[in-house]
């Protein structure tokens, strides 16, 4: 039984000495890990408001910066102004100029402005010839007007252009001038009245062997044609059924259906 007892009492007693020992050693410890705690806590608070405050801090440009910029950017639109000024400066001093009246294409060269051919007869007007070019105008006149008066009591044929057949209005002046002038001819009555080298002449201004067009069936501009002869007088061949014929200007019918004049036959047309 004291065997027991004092085992049991020596027990006790280590476990006591043991408790003792290791008492102070995690109240040591426990104290240690307050102070670590503290000592970082400090660096720790510092370190999260400087991450506060460069996140809550933006990054703004200096004022003489944004004044630059700014500056540029007013620059850049008065520069773009005053291009956009330019261009429709430009565009309205551009004078748009209507196009010219243009003719299908066929025979010669076709009239493109009234005006630049008008000029062209005051040209002839004031040309000085010198005899030889004289005498070689006249008779060029002269061979054309010939050939006309020849045909005179021929019957009408549409589409004709030769004396042993009969001839339409536009194939008579066919036959008459091709071998007198160097332009060639065109073979109806609305291409001649547009064919460029034949200058227009005035009603007032008429020559003998001018050519006189007409619109009768609106068939295009000019769909009848004859010849001046002077003396308000023109021969024509004018419809089916009739003979190649002289008649009068100033007649009522021909006055209404009168449309111009042009001259194909020039000192610088003839052969």
């Amino acid at each position: 039984m004291r065997l027991i007892i004092t085992l049991f009492v020596l027990f006790f007693t280590l476990l006591f000495l043991n408790l003792a020992h290791a008492a102070p050693q995690a109240h040591a410890s426990t104290k240690q890990v307050k102070g670590h705690a503290s000592e970082a806590s400090p660096n720790d608070r510092k370190r999260k408001k400087v991450d506060k405050v460069s996140k809550k801090v933006k990054i703004t440009p200096s004022r003489k910066t944004a004044n630059t910029t700014q500056l540029a950017v007013k620059e850049g639109k008065k520069k773009a102004n005053v291009k956009s000024k330019n261009k429709s400066t430009r565009t309205a001093k551009v004078k748009v100029t209507p196009p010219k009246k243009g003719y299908k294409k066929g025979y010669g060269r076709h009239r493109v402005d009234e005006m630049a051919t008008a000029k062209m007869v005051g040209r002839e007007k004031s040309l000085k010839l010198s005899p030889a070019h004289k005498k070689r105008y006249q008779r060029a006149k002269q061979t054309a007007m010939a050939k006309l008066m020849h045909q005179m009591g021929k019957p009408y044929r549409w589409g004709g252009t030769s004396p042993v057949t009969g001839f339409d209005c536009s194939g008579l002046i066919y036959y008459a001038y091709k071998d007198v002038v160097k332009i060639k001819m065109p073979r109806t009555a609305n291409e001649m009245y547009h064919l460029r080298d034949a200058a227009p002449v005035k009603r007032s201004e008429l020559e003998k062997g001018d050519l006189v067009f007409f619109r009768i069936n609106n068939r295009g501009t000019a769909d009848h044609v004859g010849v001046y002869l002077g003396n308000g007088k023109f021969i024509q061949s004018p419809r089916t059924g009739e003979e190649i014929r002289i008649s009068q200007l100033d007649n009522d019918y021909w006055q209404n259906h009168y449309i111009g004049a042009r001259r194909v036959v020039t000192p610088k047309t003839i052969r």
